[in-house]
Parts: C-alpha cells; sequence; structure tokens
C-alpha cells in the first residue's frame, strides 16, 4: 500500500490490567504521521503519549488496534526488527565506551565492516557537531553533548523514524533551547521523520511541523502549532497550550452578555445558552476607562519585554493582560481602565 505516512496507528487502545483493576492508557487512538516531518505529541504526565510512542517502538504492544510504517503492518514486530530509533530522557550511554564506541555500538551489532562502522561514525559526528569528542568519554562531556553523542547513535544506523521521548528534560533552560534549534536542524538535515514526546507547550510549538495535544488518553486536537494555539477546539487544549482567559457568557440578541453584565459581539456561528470564550492576554487591549469592558488593574508584575497586567471586571472576576513594556503605557495598580479586544481573537469553545 502506496503511502505518504511514515506511522499510521489505527484504532489503538492498550489497556493495563484487568477487571475493576484495568487502567485504559490509550482509548481507539488514531493518528497519522507524514514521512519527513517533525510530529510531537503534546500533554500532561499521564495523558497516553509515552505509551503510543513506545507502541510505534515495539516496547508495548496494543490491546487492539494496529501500527503501520509506510503501510506495512508491524504491531508483532519485535523492536530490533523496527526501522525505528529511539532516544530516552536519560542518554544511556555506555560509560567505559569513547564518543566514536558509543555512536558505533549499534551498528558495530549489526555486524557492519570497521571501515563501514568508522565512516559512519564520523559522519553523525559531524551532524552533531562533536567530530572533536570522539575520543573522550561520556563523563567527560557536559549534558547538552552527552544528548548530542545519544542523538548520533540512534541515528547512525539512518532510521527510518526516530523516536524522542522527552529528551531535553534533563538539561537547563539555556541548553534546552539550543538543543531545540540543534534538533529541528538535525531533522531538516536528515529528512527523517522525527516523533517527539513532551509535556512542554513551548517545545511543541517551537520545533513541530505538527502537534498531537494528547488528555486521558485520546487526542484532543492535531495541527500545525499556529492553528493550536490560535484555534484550540475545546478548554482543555486553550488552557494546556499557552496562558489563556476564559469568560463564560449567554447568548442574548446582541451577543453574548458575560458575568459583569457587558455584552461582546463575536462570532457565535449559531451557538445558543452558555459558552465558554478563550482569549489570549496579548489580545487583550487596556484603555482609558469608559471604552469596552469596564475594569481595574488589581496585579501587575513586570517580565522584561512583557508587563502582565491582572485586571477585574465588575463581577470580580479576573482577566491577564500582556502588554509589551516598551508600548508607552503608563498603567498602575488601583486604575480604572476599559478593557477591549478583537473579536476575531476571541474562540468560542465547545466546551
Amino acid at each position: 500500500m502506496k503511502t505518504d505516512h511514515a506511522i499510521d496507528a489505527c484504532n489503538v487502545s492498550k489497556i493495563y490490567g484487568a477487571g475493576a483493576r484495568a487502567v485504559t492508557a490509550l482509548g481507539d487512538v488514531s493518528i497519522g504521521i507524514k514521512q519527513g516531518e517533525f510530529f510531537t505529541l503534546l500533554g500532561p504526565s499521564g495523558c497516553g503519549k509515552t505509551t503510543l510512542l513506545r507502541c510505534i517502538a515495539g516496547f508495548e504492544t496494543p490491546t487492539s488496534g494496529t501500527i503501520l510504517l509506510f503501510g506495512r503492518d508491524i504491531t508483532h514486530t519485535p523492536p530490533n526488527q523496527r526501522p525505528v530509533n529511539t532516544v530516552f530522557q536519560s542518554y544511556a550511554l555506555f560509560p567505559h565506551l569513547s564518543v566514536a564506541q558509543n555512536v558505533g555500538f549499534g551498528l558495530k551489532m549489526q555486524g557492519k565492516p570497521a571501515a563501514e562502522v568508522a565512516q559512519e561514525v564520523e559522519r553523525v559526528l559531524a551532524l552533531v557537531k562533536l567530530e572533536d569528542f570522539a575520543d573522550r568519554l561520556p563523563q567527560q562531556l557536559s549534558g547538552g553533548q552527552q544528548q548530542r553523542v545519544a542523538l548520533a547513535r540512534a541515528l547512525a544506523p539512518k532510521p527510518e523514524v526516530l523516536l524522542l521521548d522527552e529528551p531535553l528534560s534533563a538539561l537547563d533552560l539555556k541548553l534546552r533551547k539550543e538543543m531545540q534549534s540543534e534538533l529541528k536542524r538535525l531533522q531538516t538535515e536528515t529528512g527523517i521523520t522525527f516523533i517527539f514526546v513532551t509535556h512542554d507547550q513551548e517545545e511543541a510549538l517551537t520545533m513541530s511541523d505538527r502537534i498531537g495535544v494528547m488528555s486521558a488518553g485520546a487526542l484532543m486536537q492535531v495541527g500545525p502549532p499556529r492553528e493550536i494555539y490560535d484555534h484550540p477546539v475545546n478548554r482543555f487544549v486553550a488552557d494546556f497550550i499557552g496562558e489563556t482567559n476564559f469568560l463564560v457568557g449567554q447568548v442574548d440578541g446582541q451577543g453574548l452578555r458575560i458575568g459583569s453584565g457587558d455584552v461582546i459581539a463575536v462570532p457565535l456561528n449559531g451557538q445558543t445558552g452558555e459558552v465558554t470564550l478563550a482569549v489570549r492576554p496579548e489580545q487583550i487591549n487596556i484603555g482609558p476607562a469608559g471604552t469596552g469592558v469596564a475594569a481595574k488593574i488589581i496585579d501587575m508584575t513586570y517580565l522584561g519585554t512583557d508587563t502582565h497586567y491582572t485586571v477585574a471586571l465588575g463581577d470580580a472576576s479576573t482577566l491577564v493582560a500582556r502588554v509589551q513594556s516598551n508600548s508607552g503605557a503608563s498603567l498602575s495598580v488601583g486604575d480604572s481602565v476599559g478593557i477591549t479586544f478583537d473579536a476575531k481573537a476571541v474562540q468560542v469553545l465547545a466546551s
């Protein structure tokens, strides 16, 4: 079967235990991951993202459903017979082997000739910019360098799919950001399909071609980062991806009447009754009192490039607005202000 998908998970479920103690880690998940894309599985701990990754790797067998690799059923194929490699959160390097020996270990186990192993090790070490570290031991490297060695070892056999299970979580913030750029560069240069697991929204938004947001063993939404951020399909996605304000209101003839009694004109697309609105802090404008929705500033936090203002509406509900610090705004706690936002920036959520 010809397909442009590297991986297809078809109605995959994974249940641990039985009877009253049964735990559903994955519930009838279906997803197609395209060849050559950087795809991220994103969600909180326990949402099923790592279980799905382990089913793709072959470390777990689905309770039901199938895993396809370029259209071929690999659901029951042993891990060592899949052209798929995994980079784990722990580097799992052999401490007694040099960088070059660690990188070439898998190729050696495959019975590759020594000359071919040496050539491939040289190639991937250059790819991860560690060619000058070939003779060092892992303990002589920084955390970021060890992670690059683990990547080189996984890339050396030229897998068709590379799985990355939260590989950056052990790094400090600066290294993590550097490795985000490195991973995206490596994926672009190699053309290998990367499937990346993380609970970090910024990592997902920064690196991914597409994101699959998971919760409680189910896929909530799949799409490009901008679509996920700007057009979440439900409250969970809106709340999990970035910062979001929520307003609950009642649809009436004039628009949406929120708890403070103010009416907001938003595109309702036929919704009636009570609905929830989501609006990002950067999409809220703070103006002079008497414009828009009446509010009062009750807190402010200076964050360098931005200042975050917490404002209370007439019913004591609160919103957070993000204003660029160089905007020239002169606002203080206790100021009465008016809140406005572009109706197109507001999302009316299904739940």
